[in-house]
C-alpha cells in the first residue's frame, strides 16, 4: 500500500486530463454496475459469441499468415468472437496453402467462421460456370458461410490487379440467386456510400461489414506496392470514403426510410478505424440493426508471435466491454 501510495504522489501532476478530452459520447454512472463481468450472448450466424466482437479478414497463403490465422483462430475459442478469413483466392489454384486457413479445429464449432473471396474472382467464376467451387470451399474449411469483398479502387491500383466487367451489385445478385450459403458483403477500407448501403441491406445477406475509412486501407497498400506515377496519380482516390460513424448513420436513416420488409441484410459488422472497445461499444448501441463490431491490424499487431500476447490484448478487451456495459451509458441524440 506504500508503494501504491508513492505512486499516486509521484503520478499526481503527470496525470491530469484536460477537460477538453472527455468523451462526450457516454454518461458515466458510477452507481450503479459492479465489477462482475456479466456474461452475455451474441448470435450470428446460427453460431454463438460472448463478444459482439468480429476478427476482421486480413491474411492467408503464406507461413507467417498461418501463424496469424491459427493464433486468431485460438482467441476466438477462449474468447468467443467470430472470424472472417483473409481472402481464399489460393486455395482455388493451389490448395497445399490450405492448412494456412484451416483453423476450424482449432476455433471448435460454437464460434462464427466465413471464407473470403473477391468480387472480381466471382465475375469470373461466374462466368466460367465455375462459382459452385465456393461452396466446395466453404464446405472444405468448414466455414459457416463466405464474404464476399468489394475491392475495384483495390483492383485498379494493384500491379497486378483484376478489372470488374459488370458492376459488383448485378454479380452478387446473380450470386445469391443461385446459393443457398450465408453471404457476407464487405469493403476493404474505404466503406459504402448511400446508394450502395441502400442496395446491400434489399439483398438477402447475413451481414454487411462497413471496413469503412480510418483502418487498414488497400487502396493504399496496393499504391505503396506500384510505381511512382501511379502512387501520385491516384493517391487522391485514397482519401474518399466514409467513416464507421458515418455509415451507421446511413444505415439508420435508410432503417427509417425503408419498408420493414424490404431490409433483407440481418446485421452489420461495423468495421474501420475502431480503435477502441468505446469506439464498438458507441456504434453496435446506436445502431438500428443488430450490430457487431470489427477490428483487424489490431488484432495483427498482436498476433504474429506467440499466443501469449494476443491472449493477454484480448484479455483486456474483454474487461473492458464489461467496463462499459456497467458503468457507461450511451447518450441518446
Amino acid at each position: 500500500m506504500e508503494d501504491r501510495k508513492r505512486d499516486h504522489i509521484d503520478l499526481a501532476f503527470s496525470s491530469r486530463l484536460e477537460a477538453k478530452h472527455a468523451d462526450n459520447r457516454f454518461d458515466y454512472e458510477p452507481l450503479f454496475g459492479t465489477h462482475h463481468k456479466t456474461e452475455q450472448e451474441f448470435h450470428f450466424a446460427g453460431k454463438k459469441m460472448r463478444l459482439p466482437l468480429w476478427v476482421s479478414s486480413m491474411t492467408g497463403g503464406t507461413k507467417r499468415a498461418g501463424t496469424i490465422n491459427k493464433n486468431l483462430a485460438q482467441a476466438c475459442a477462449e474468447f468467443g468472437l467470430g472470424m472472417g478469413l483473409g481472402s481464399c483466392r489460393i486455395l482455388l489454384d493451389s490448395p497445399e496453402h490450405f492448412e494456412d486457413f484451416n483453423v476450424r479445429p482449432i476455433m471448435g464449432n460454437e464460434a462464427p467462421l466465413f471464407a473470403n473471396i473477391g468480387i472480381c474472382q466471382l465475375e469470373n467464376m461466374l462466368q466460367d460456370g465455375s462459382s459452385d467451387k465456393l461452396a466446395e470451399l466453404v464446405d472444405k474449411l468448414d466455414a459457416d458461410g463466405l464474404i464476399i469483398h468489394i475491392n475495384p479502387l483495390q483492383e485498379a491500383f494493384q500491379p497486378e490487379g483484376d478489372q470488374l466487367k459488370r458492376p459488383a451489385l448485378e454479380l452478387l445478385q446473380e450470386y445469391l440467386e443461385n446459393t443457398t450459403m450465408k453471404i457476407i458483403v464487405k469493403e476493404v477500407g474505404q466503406g459504402f456510400g448511400y446508394a450502395s448501403l441502400k442496395q446491400l441491406l434489399q439483398l438477402p445477406i447475413e451481414a454487411i461489414e462497413f471496413a469503412a475509412m480510418g483502418g487498414t486501407n488497400f487502396s493504399l497498400v496496393e499504391l505503396n506496392r506500384s510505381d511512382a506515377v501511379a502512387a501520385e496519380v491516384f493517391n487522391p482516390f485514397i482519401h474518399v470514403g466514409h467513416t464507421a460513424e458515418e455509415m451507421t448513420h446511413m444505415v439508420n436513416k435508410l432503417v427509417d426510410e425503408l419498408p420493414l420488409e424490404a431490409i433483407q441484410a440481418k446485421q452489420l459488422i461495423i468495421s474501420g478505424g475502431i480503435s477502441s472497445v468505446l469506439d464498438g461499444y458507441y456504434l453496435t448501441s446506436i445502431s438500428k440493426l443488430p450490430a457487431f463490431y470489427g477490428m483487424g491490424s489490431a488484432f495483427l499487431r498482436h498476433a504474429m508471435g506467440d499466443y501469449s500476447k494476443l491472449r493477454a490484448f484480448v484479455e483486456k478487451i474483454d474487461q473492458s466491454w464489461s467496463l462499459a456495459t456497467n458503468f457507461l451509458k450511451v447518450k441518446q441524440a
